[in-house]
């Protein structure tokens, strides 16, 4: 690993003793998308797992890590929290809800612990890759390590 600036996700993992992989990558104001940065690091698009922040209409934020190239069901984003409206959290809201900004949001290490869902397709690989919680770095991890720290559940949301 190179002398990179220690995320609060690496802190995280390094405190937990978890092995991870990081992945530096080229990124751009203009191509912030998980399946942008996938082809970036060289990563299948399917094992990249972008996080996205969502809001109910009960004001109650919610996290789902969804591989780059699906979109999250609002249908089934409603059964699995009981929520009555879900939508995504207004990117004006990101950085001071989670801590971070759009292209390098993790779902390790936001300011507070959210419910969070992993789509069960991760349990598919070894090794799925998140945020590390900065623009152009990606963390390597177990799906079943991340599941366990983010306090997730795997679930089809998809």
């Amino acid at each position: 690993m190179s002398k990179e600036e220690t995320t609060n996700a690496m802190r995280i993992l390094n405190s937990a003793g978890v092995e991870y992989t990081t992945f530096s990558y080229e990124w751009d104001e203009d191509h912030l998308d998980a399946v942008h940065a996938a082809q970036s690091a060289g990563f299948p698009a399917e094992q990249l797992y972008k996080t996205i922040v969502m809001k109910a209409s009960s004001n109650r934020l919610y996290v789902f890590c969804v591989p780059a190239p699906f979109e999250i069901s609002l249908k089934k984003a409603r059964e699995i929290t009981g929520e009555k409206a879900i939508e995504l959290l207004k990117l004006t809201e990101l950085q001071k809800n989670t801590g971070y900004i759009r292209g390098g949001c993790s779902p390790l290490g936001m300011i507070r612990q959210y419910p969070t869902y992993i789509e069960e397709l991760a349990q598919l690989y070894p090794t799925v890759y998140v945020s590390a919680g900065r623009r152009g770095l990606l963390l390597g991890i177990s799906p079943t390590d991340l599941a366990r720290l983010c306090r997730a559940d795997f679930v089809s949301f998809t």
